[in-house]
C-alpha cells in the first residue's frame, strides 16, 4: 500500500526507474536511499517499502529486518567510508515525510564537535555548494552495493 501525498511511496512507485541513489539496496520489506541535500556523503535512509508512519505499525518481519538492516548498513558504511560510527535515527515528521525512516549517518573522526549528535541535522539542507551531488550519491551508492554483496551472511 502507498499513498500519493507521500514522498517515500512516490518514489517506491516509481521502482524499477530509481537511480541508484535511490535504491542503495534493498529487500521485499525495505529499501535504502542516499539522502538528498545533505553534506555528509554516505547519509542514508532506511524506508519501508509499504507505506507506515509510526514504527509500532511495523509487522513482526520488518521489525525483525530492521534491526539486521541498521546493522549491515552501518559496517558497510564503516566498510566504504572509514567512519568512526553511526548514527541511527528517526523522526518521521517533516512535511511530506511522515513515512516511517531511519536516517543511518556516518559521523566521520573530523566531524566538527557543534555537528555531532543532534547537530548532525545542520549538515542537511545547507549551502548547495557543501551538499554531495547526485553523481557522488550514485557512485558511493554502487560502493556500498557491492560491499554489502561481498559481504552477505
Amino acid at each position: 500500500m502507498t499513498t500519493p501525498d507521500c514522498y517515500t511511496c512516490g518514489m517506491e512507485a516509481g521502482f524499477d526507474g530509481l537511480p541508484p541513489r535511490e535504491r542503495v539496496v534493498h529487500d521485499q520489506l525495505w529499501r535504502v536511499a542516499h539522502v538528498f541535500d545533505t553534506a555528509v556523503r554516505g547519509w542514508l535512509v532506511l524506508l519501508p517499502r509499504r507505506h507506515v508512519t509510526a514504527v509500532h505499525d511495523l509487522t513482526d518481519a520488518e521489525a525483525s529486518a530492521l534491526g539486521v538492516w541498521q546493522v549491515r548498513l552501518s559496517r558497510a558504511l564503516r566498510g566504504v567510508t572509514g567512519c568512526a560510527k553511526t548514527y541511527v535515527v528517526q523522526f518521521a515528521e517533516a512535511e511530506g515525510f511522515a513515512h516511517v525512516h531511519f536516517h543511518i549517518v556516518p559521523r566521520m573522526t573530523d566531524l566538527r564537535p557543534e555537528h555531532r549528535g543532534p547537530g548532525i541535522f545542520e549538515l542537511l539542507r545547507g549551502p548547495e555548494q557543501e551538499r554531495v551531488t547526485a553523481e557522488q550519491a550514485d557512485h558511493l551508492a554502487l560502493a556500498l552495493r557491492a560491499h554489502l554483496h561481498r559481504n552477505a551472511q
